[in-house]
């Protein structure tokens, strides 16, 4: 009797056996599972780091630089450049004028990335707004225009960057992230993960067949309650800290086939050894690591009293020529050219034809290397212009 009950116990008992410890592995490789994705969600930002910051793997098309040309161009928004309607009329501007390039937002003070973007922080974090739809087909249509092509980029005034990611805005000694006038939260100029992401849209904007990069907002905040303010870059000037993201720009991009750009203040041009205007802009530090460097030299935007002028504005010429003349001065032997940004909206005066033409023959005359008219609104006319 026990050999039957042997012989018809063992199968049964080897197969609740086997059963039991399928059924613990499934439980122990689950909850493993469950342990480790509580650790992923627990770090959040850590699991991005590693590619998080680049660019999907895709293939690159090998292209060279193209050659340099001296510019004289526009500024035009997402929403102009995604308009095509607007683009139209842009085109048959520049068709029928001395103009020759343009610029245009893919990321802009918003923080927003604004064309449709493989890299993969743009999307973990929900970065984009895609309002230049058909980007690839416009930049060969320009192109096939002649025409040159500058992508700007918005860098540490990034507001929806740092309210995704806290740990890399500027703080406040009241806690919580440090807001400007505008209630706009900055990423930390120091943060070198923000750096990093900058370029990674750099990088995929020269193999989307722009022409050159611009990189706007490159500075520590100028309004707001700047005391109340938590620096993380401990003893370093802030100079030290712009200083060193230009050379890390440069060192990143040598090897793209583009030109770079810097926007300064247009004060910077009249500045001198450590005067940073507290917000880490010198112009002897941009001139080293770009190609090209912007100021700014709006005459609208300088103070009452600027060399004895009670309304600058009023003084196109005056105001530009000396300003790029003592950048132009700086850059001398240095790796950068001047290009002027040229005031083309009525601020301080009725800004004509006059006056926009006043400020192109103060750039040249200076000895800067281009202009570009700036126009938050993207209004243009021949104004201004040579007509072909």
């Amino acid at each position: 009797m026990r050999n039957f009950f042997s012989q018809q116990l063992n199968p049964l008992f080897s197969w609740l056996l086997i059963s039991s410890a399928c059924v613990f592995s499934f439980i122990f490789c689950f909850a493993s599972y469950v342990s480790v994705s509580a650790e992923t969600e627990s770090l959040g930002v850590m699991s991005l780091l590693e590619d998080a910051l680049h660019a999907a793997e895709q293939p690159v098309i090998p292209r060279d630089k193209v050659a340099p040309i001296k510019v004289k161009g526009l500024y035009l928004t997402a929403y102009s450049a995604g308009s095509e309607k607007k683009m139209a009329s842009i085109m048959e501007l520049i068709d029928s004028t001395e103009l020759n390039a343009i610029v245009i937002d893919i990321k802009d003070y918003s923080g927003q990335v604004l064309y449709d973007s493989d890299v993969k922080l743009v999307d973990s974090l929900h970065l984009q707004d895609n309002r230049i739809k058909k980007l690839k087909e416009l930049l060969s249509q320009l192109h096939d225009r002649n025409i040159y092509m500058i992508a700007r980029v918005s860098v540490f005034q990034d507001p929806i960057l740092a309210e995704k990611k806290p740990e890399w805005a500027i703080k406040s000694k009241q806690g919580g992230l440090w807001r400007d006038k505008n209630r706009l939260a900055w990423v930390d100029p120091a943060n070198e993960h923000v750096w990093q992401y900058v370029v990674s849209i750099a990088k995929e904007a020269a193999q989307l067949g722009f022409d050159e990069i611009n990189f706007d907002y490159i500075r520590f905040p100028t309004d707001g309650r700047l005391s109340d303010i938590v620096y993380s870059h401990g003893e370093r000037k802030r100079y030290e800290v712009i200083g060193d993201f230009f050379a890390y720009v440069e060192d990143q991009m040598k090897d793209e086939p583009v030109y770079i750009s810097a926007d300064l203040f247009g004060l910077t041009t009249e500045k001198k050894g450590a005067d940073d205007m507290s917000i880490g802009q010198r112009l002897a530090d941009a001139v080293d690591h770009f190609d090209y460097v912007m100021p700014m030299v709006y005459p609208s935007h300088y103070p009452t009293g600027y060399r004895g002028y009670k309304n600058p504005a009023n003084y196109p010429y005056e105001v530009v020529y000396n300003a790029m003349k003592a950048g132009v001065a700086q850059a001398e032997g240095k790796k950068a050219k001047l290009r002027s940004w040229i005031q083309a909206f009525n601020l301080g005066a009725v800004y004509d034809d006059a006056k926009i033409r006043a400020q192109i023959k103060a750039s040249d005359d200076a000895g800067a290397d281009g202009w570009v008219l700036w126009n938050a609104a993207n209004r243009y006319t021949k104004k201004g212009l040579k007509v072909d």
